[in-house]
């Protein structure tokens, strides 16, 4: 059995002194690093509506054009736990900077072109910087006082849904009212304004994680991803059974096994399997992955839906603005259920917190199947799946802290964000899957039929309901999975926070 994970002592004797000053004003940190993770989060969902009519911008095939959004996926995918360990090692401001240089430079390369290549390129480095939001939650733990965190952390995790909320109407009126260039200027405007905001106001943190950096590790990691990522988003495009999607999972599979044999014998690994494979982090992380299937499901079919033609019997014949702001009530709602997370999180525990997650998501989804023929049904269900989403979101990284050593929470909240990806990418296959061959033809042209739409909010409640029983098994609020000295912290906090200790006392 592994040595049983040791309490989070003083900074590293052995780490480099901060880079700049404690903050002058600690206020301001939450916000600033909560609209970080709310740019990025735009960044990821910016494109959606340019999709249809990139071949026409550009002269690119479909194919190309949805590289646009797969490239986003897989550089965040491996980006994001690398980056969290980087932070980790050599300074988690340092890398949230360079990030959001990153995302800037992407950002413009977007705005000078209409060249495909260029395109996929820029959206490679936007993708890239999705480890901005473990980074964030990393530095709110060390920074925050104790009382504070649980409800910055629930803000900084949400901003994935909120930006995804925000970023689809607010690229839909872009693309309606002016040239689609602009909202890459936009973008690489609000990247760099990120980075002076960061300048001004994080400091840098003294927790270091010892040893030295996994390079061996951080490529098998990264071909795993890729391969995995690849056959799972181009699986139907290439066929399920193609020797094309079929060698990419052998390699995948095969690569990782060999990863992980690495990693179990190295001194200083990329991932710590040793305690990754311990219940209250392995659990946390599959039902990371299957609430991020769940809640993607809201935002891939909720804008199409709405858009299908009224010829269909379903459809409401809605404009692209109309369908992306279907979802921004769902964003809203988001960002007022942040802080209701880390109340119940703070009184309940997030195991609580994440359990009810994940059985509103259910109700939402049973609200959809049951609503899919009025304009406003529809956004109340599609609001209630995003409430959901909110509370999950807040709690996961609660969790993850709480059970894995404080020089380690940013590689740690980076494969959790990570989980979240590979669940999206499930989503966007199965739901690519059932949309092309659920089908009728209907005014000359095919299209999905509601049974195929009714197909997915079953299959996203269900899997919203398997996030509940993998929350279920998951260790009590009480110990919180923790062994020895380790019991007793709050939520990955270095300290204890004696009103939060006594509401758990009494939960």
């Amino acid at each position: 059995m592994p040595p049983a994970i040791p309490a989070p002592g003083p900074p590293n004797p052995d780490a480099a002194a901060p880079a700049t000053p404690r903050s002058r004003h600690p206020g301001l940190v939450m916000p600033v690093l909560a609209f970080c993770g709310m740019v990025v989060a735009v960044m990821q969902t910016l494109v959606v509506p340019l999709l249809p009519h990139v071949p026409d911008l550009t002269g690119a095939s479909p194919g190309a054009a949805g590289w646009l959004v797969t490239i986003t996926l897989l550089t965040g995918a491996v980006f994001t736990p690398v980056l969290g360990r980087v932070g980790d090692m050599y300074g988690k401001r340092r890398v949230l900077l360079a990030s959001l240089g990153v995302l800037s430079v992407g950002s413009v390369l977007c705005a000078v072109s209409s060249d495909i290549g260029v395109l996929i390129t820029g959206r490679a480095l936007q993708g890239a910087a999705l480890a901005v939001i473990p980074l964030g939650i990393s530095i709110i733990r060390d920074e925050l006082p104790a009382d504070r965190v649980l409800s910055a952390i629930a803000l900084m995790s949400s901003t994935l849904g909120i930006g995804a909320a925000v970023g689809l109407p607010v690229a839909a009126v872009v693309m309606e009212n002016f040239d689609w260039h602009t909202m890459f200027w936009a973008s690489a405007a609000l990247g760099v304004l990120d980075l002076l905001l960061v300048l001004w106001i994080v400091p840098e943190s003294p927790v270091r994680a010892r040893g030295r950096f996994d390079l061996p590790g951080t490529l098998g990691l990264a071909a795993t991803l890729v391969g995995l990522l690849l056959a799972i988003t181009q699986g139907s495009d290439w066929g399920w059974t193609s020797p094309r999607t079929l060698g990419l999972f052998g390699a995948s599979v095969t690569v990782g096994l060999l990863w992980g044999w690495f990693e179990l014998r190295t001194v200083s690994p990329m991932v710590d399997l040793r305690v990754s494979a311990r219940p209250a982090v392995l659990l946390t992380n599959v039902a990371a992955l299957l609430i991020g299937f769940a809640f993607y499901a809201n935002s891939l079919v909720t804008g199409q839906m709405v858009q299908e033609p009224t010829s269909t019997g379903y459809g409401l014949g809605a404009s692209i603005v109309v369908s992306g702001l279907c979802l921004l009530p769902g964003g809203l709602a988001m960002v007022a259920l942040s802080p209701v997370s880390a109340r119940i999180s703070a009184a309940r525990g997030p195991r609580t917190a994440l359990a009810l997650a994940a059985v509103v998501m259910a109700v939402g989804y049973a609200v959809r199947f049951f609503t899919s023929h009025s304009l406003w049904l529809i956004v109340a269900g599609a609001t209630v799946v995003a409430s959901g989403t909110a509370i999950a979101y807040s709690a996961l990284p609660a969790l993850v802290m709480r059970a894995v050593p404080v020089s380690e929470t940013a590689a740690a909240n980076g494969l959790n964000t990570l989980m979240r990806s590979v669940g999206q990418a499930c989503c966007s296959a199965v739901v690519a899957a059932v949309l092309a061959h659920v089908t009728f033809v209907v005014g000359g042209r095919t299209a999905p039929t509601l049974h195929a739409y009714l197909l997915i909010f079953l299959i996203a409640g269900g899997t919203a309901l398997a996030a509940l029983v993998a929350t279920l098994f998951l260790p009590s609020d009480r110990t919180g999975g923790a062994t020895g000295p380790q019991r007793g912290r709050v939520s990955g906090t270095v300290t204890v926070s004696a009103s939060v200790t006594a509401a758990r006392e009494s939960a």
